[in-house]
């Protein structure tokens, strides 16, 4: 039984690991579904070559954090199945118990990953565990804590999100005025360049390949600014945004008419 207590302790620390490390990119600034995808697989050292991820190395103190989760999960993974192998390998005398057979320690240790699986799936667990490592990484590290959801009030399809300007992408070259990303229910709330920051752009500002703008708005707006293509394709999904914006103030209107109106 010990190996497979061992076992067991190791994917509990694993999980809180992880579970640390995501609290940590969020406080960095990075989306809470984002967080938890980066550091689940730098941990497993699966996944991690997506486009996202240039979030994470373009940022030290990101880069910083996956580091460690990537030296951590090496170790763990080897951890993990070196001692699954001894718990499961490991020469049993046919005079010790029932439990200490194989087919007990197999059934042991589904019951155990399934409860821990339970918890880490847990909505209650998982607000209070992310609460206690927000307070820990406040007092005890010097990550500067942005909570966006907090500070936007962020709620159904609104978010706050990075975005690269590729060569040939629909704003390449183009400026702020020029795009009317406004128009289109998107706020550019910086930008990020090689040679400096723009905090709160103008509509005079040039958009250039290789920034990195941080933009507000409908997280459906943004994916479609992201793949937006240049040409006939582009002005027409330029067009489709402008209706979809204008139908979401419309019922907006609505909700303001609704809620000034008295009660009767």
């Amino acid at each position: 039984m010990v190996p497979l207590m061992s076992l067991i302790i190791v994917v509990v620390l694993s999980m809180l690991i992880v579970k640390i490390a995501s609290v940590a990119l969020m406080l960095t600034g990075m989306s809470s579904d984002s967080a938890k995808f980066q550091a689940r697989s730098a941990f497993s050292g699966a996944g991690f070559t997506t486009s996202e991820s240039e979030q994470v190395v373009n940022h030290p103190v990101r880069r910083r954090i996956v580091l460690i989760l990537m030296l951590l999960g090496n170790a763990g993974i080897v951890t993990v199945a070196a001692t699954l192998f001894l718990s499961f390998a490991q020469d049993k005398d046919p005079e010790h118990h029932w439990y200490e057979s194989k087919l007990a320690l197999a059934s042991a240790l589904v019951v155990a990953l399934f409860l821990l699986w339970k918890i880490a799936t847990s909505g209650w667990f998982d607000r209070a565990l992310t609460n206690v490592i927000e307070r820990m990484l406040g007092r005890y590290t010097d990550l500067e804590v942005r909570d966006y959801v907090s500070l936007f009030h962020l709620q159904g399809d609104y978010a706050v999100a990075e975005l690269a300007v590729r060569e040939g992408d629909w704003m390449a070259g183009n400026t702020l005025i020029d795009l009317r990303l406004s128009a289109e229910g998107v706020l550019v709330l910086g930008i990020e360049r090689h040679d400096g920051y723009i905090g709160a752009p103008r509509g005079q500002t040039t958009l250039r390949p290789g920034d990195m703008l941080v933009l507000y708005g409908r997280e459906s707006t943004l994916a479609d600014l992201d793949e937006r293509g240049t040409g006939l394709a582009g002005f027409t999904a330029h067009v489709r945004s402008l209706k979809k914006q204008h139908e979401v103030e419309v019922e907006q209107e609505k909700l303001e008419h609704a809620a000034d109106e008295p009660q009767r």
